[in-house]
């Protein structure tokens, strides 16, 4: 993401994708058929940003899918690891990136994909090495295990410029909190599509765990 909160490689009156809604849901898709009436429930919810993993043999049919045949949505892809999958990525249709951790040669792929990216960090030298090129949006993963709140709030003083989507081991429950700290811009998490709820096909009931966590917000 570049600088001022704005999408990378967008029009500076853009959003950025941590402004979209205070939550992203990120998605394992076993079945691609879920993928376009799961986005449909998701979106009428209110969480319209959405993280499709890269961890199933159908996320990049899912994606494209999504991408579509929901256009409302703002369809992204989780768990990007290397440059083949920025490149694949944004040929299925993904609008960002999102990382659990960075390197170098990730880095460069993501910003020449011209579309948002949120590289993923768990310490105090990768959100300044991150700042040090120019980015200021980030992914805080793990964030239970690598500190939660508290390792958050400890960083917005000293470095108020980085902002953060946290995800990782958030809930219902402590989603909130991260959405207090003013370092955070949203949250990502999997309540939202309990399991047993995808399976029976509930979009009913995703829709309503999307409206109350659209509601999280303070």
């Amino acid at each position: 993401m570049s600088r001022g909160g704005r999408i990378a490689g967008v029009t500076s009156a853009s959003p950025s994708v941590l402004d979209i809604a205070p939550v992203i849901p990120v998605v394992v898709i076993d079945d691609a058929a879920h993928a376009v009436p799961m986005a449909r429930a998701l979106v009428a919810g209110g969480l319209p940003a959405i993280e499709v993993t890269l961890r199933t043999p159908a996320a990049l049919d899912a994606i494209r899918a999504i991408a579509a045949e929901v256009p409302e949505a703002v369809v992204g892809v989780g768990t990007v690891l290397t440059p083949e999958h920025v490149e694949s990525s944004v040929a299925a249709g993904a609008r960002f990136l999102v990382s659990p951790g960075w390197t170098e040669r990730l880095l460069g792929a993501m910003r020449a994909s011209g579309v948002p990216f949120l590289p993923g960090v768990s310490t105090t030298s990768e959100v300044v090495a991150l700042l040090e090129r120019g980015v200021t949006e980030m992914k805080f993963f793990p964030a239970e295990a690598a500190g939660g709140t508290a390792y958050l709030r400890s960083l917005a003083s000293p470095l108020p410029q980085a902002r953060f989507c946290p995800t990782g081991g958030i809930d219902s429950s402590r989603a909130a909190d991260y959405l207090a700290l003013p370092n955070v811009g949203c949250v990502g998490g999997t309540w939202m599509l309990p399991s047993d709820v995808v399976a029976a096909r509930d979009w009913g009931r995703v829709e309503e765990l999307a409206r109350e966590a659209a509601a999280l917000r303070p």
